[in-house]
């Protein structure tokens, strides 16, 4: 964290000032690692693994880092210490994402800490990868498999506005491991030779937001989620635990029923008082109803300000027990209605909020896709874990260090309609930072690598 603070007052050029913040940000996890020699070389070979899966040349998968460390960064790592390494049970996730967290600038928005939470799947390819079994894709086309051998990954992460747009920083994952393959006791279901135990997507999702909230304590919380983690089943638990500061944003499903706020009388009547006033129907019913005295607002909507009809009320939810704020918002001949349990949210706001989750779908893509989480072909389950967390980890990483560059990056590729910076264009700058004369000169690298150009360089690692 000290680093933060001193290294602008270095005389730095403007590329060391870059290739010093990477360094920073991934030397500030690797230094919680233990301090024997073994520790210390783990936390070294830690800093350039993440800069190794930030990098974009090709899929992280093991072998490629192992070729990028070696090739781009001369390391000289012998091949079978590295493998091992990359399976090792010591390194510690759990105070790395801690580490990890105090590096976010300004984590708040609006006073909140926003929280998005889905599931995304990893197809993969062979019968002995931990994690895998048959696992239902609703998002599948026609001629793909409805029930893929996939990993199945809860995710929460960070919505954060940096540099004028919406991005999500991944905080946090779980597999979810099936009770009917664990029941079973499939060799892939076993970590360290032991099976798991069994936790369903909204017990993993509570632990985990949880973790979130005691590390940023003392301030309101909400989780922005879809219809299906959006019930009760999350929210009671979480206000258990946390009281109050947590709040629930999500879309309501058309069949749900809604209730008038119930009237406070002033004589007192035998029993106990009305939880929920009348039957104002369903969702859809309502929406009906409202379309004609639907208002114009304007919002900041997937990058730019838009012009929304919406119509809002509060109304009593029998499914959380609880007063919640119903915000449909119209189109031409569709509709959605959405909910927050912050009543202090303005519907500007919970408009934007729920817009703004599209962006873990994003990160998903950057982390399958982009990262190429998709592509590893690790099987032993720890190897399996820690490649997810390099893979996430170098996302986050690489969204912090777009949030403290001086000036906004501009587009590299231009398209009709997005005049934001892509999370390509921030690995693009990232690679140039590291692979520049003054990496080495920062690093303090005595073993520095002959190379003439970007492209040379370039030709090495994928040839």
């Amino acid at each position: 964290m000290r680093f933060f603070k001193n290294f602008q007052c270095q005389g730095f050029t403007k590329s060391e000032f870059q290739v010093t913040l990477i360094l920073g940000l991934s030397t500030a996890t690797g230094n919680c690692c233990s301090s024997t020699n073994l520790g210390r070389e783990r936390a070294h070979w830690f800093s350039y693994a993440i800069l190794a899966f930030i990098i974009p040349f090709t899929s992280s998968i093991s072998s490629n880092v192992l070729r990028c460390l070696n090739t781009l960064f001369g390391l000289n790592i012998n091949k079978r210490r590295f493998y091992t390494f990359m399976a090792s049970n010591k390194i510690p996730w759990h105070n790395l994402w801690a580490a990890l967290w105090h590096l976010i600038p300004d984590p708040l928005s609006d006073g909140r800490l926003m929280i998005a939470l889905d599931d995304f799947i990893n197809p993969k390819t062979g019968r002995n990868i931990f994690g895998c079994s048959h696992i239902f894709d609703h998002a599948a086309k026609d001629n793909q498999s409805k029930y893929p051998w996939a990993q199945n990954v809860v995710l929460i992460g960070l919505l954060k506005v940096i540099k004028g747009r919406w991005a999500c920083l991944p905080l946090s994952q779980r597999f979810y491991l099936p009770q009917k393959a664990i029941n079973a006791k499939s060799d892939n279901m076993r970590v360290a030779g032991k099976v798991v135990s069994f936790q369903t997507k909204l017990q993993q999702a509570v632990e985990m937001v949880i973790q979130v909230a005691q590390h940023f304590a003392g301030v309101d919380i909400i989780i922005v989620c879809d219809s299906w983690f959006g019930n009760n089943g999350l929210f009671k638990p979480l206000r258990t635990k946390l009281g109050n500061f947590v709040h629930l944003l999500s879309r309501l499903r058309s069949n749900t029923v809604l209730y008038s706020i119930p009237k406070i009388g002033s004589s007192k009547k035998p029993g106990r008082p009305k939880k929920y006033g009348s039957r104002l129907g369903s969702c859809a019913e309502m929406a009906a109803a409202f379309m004609a005295y639907a208002s114009t607002y304007h919002v900041f909507l997937y990058g730019k300000y838009r012009e929304v009809n919406a119509y809002s009320q509060i109304v009593m939810l029998k499914t959380l027990k609880c007063p919640v704020r119903v915000v449909w918002v119209f189109r031409k001949t569709q509709w959605i209605a959405i909910f927050s349990t912050d009543l202090k949210l303005s519907v500007e706001q919970i408009i934007e909020y729920y817009g703004a989750r599209w962006k873990i779908e994003s990160g998903f893509k950057e982390i399958k896709q982009d990262i190429g989480s998709s592509k590893s072909q690790t099987r032993n389950a720890q190897a399996v874990i820690n490649h997810i967390n390099f893979s996430i980890m170098a996302a986050t990483i690489i969204w912090i260090y777009g949030s403290r560059l001086e000036n906004i990056p501009e587009r590299r590729h231009k398209v009709k309609g997005r005049n934001s910076f892509a999370f390509s264009d921030l690995r693009h700058i990232i690679a140039k930072s590291a692979l520049s004369d003054d990496f080495h000169a920062v690093c303090n690298q005595d073993n520095k690598l002959p190379r003439k150009s970007f492209l040379e360089a370039l030709l090495r690692m994928v040839g």
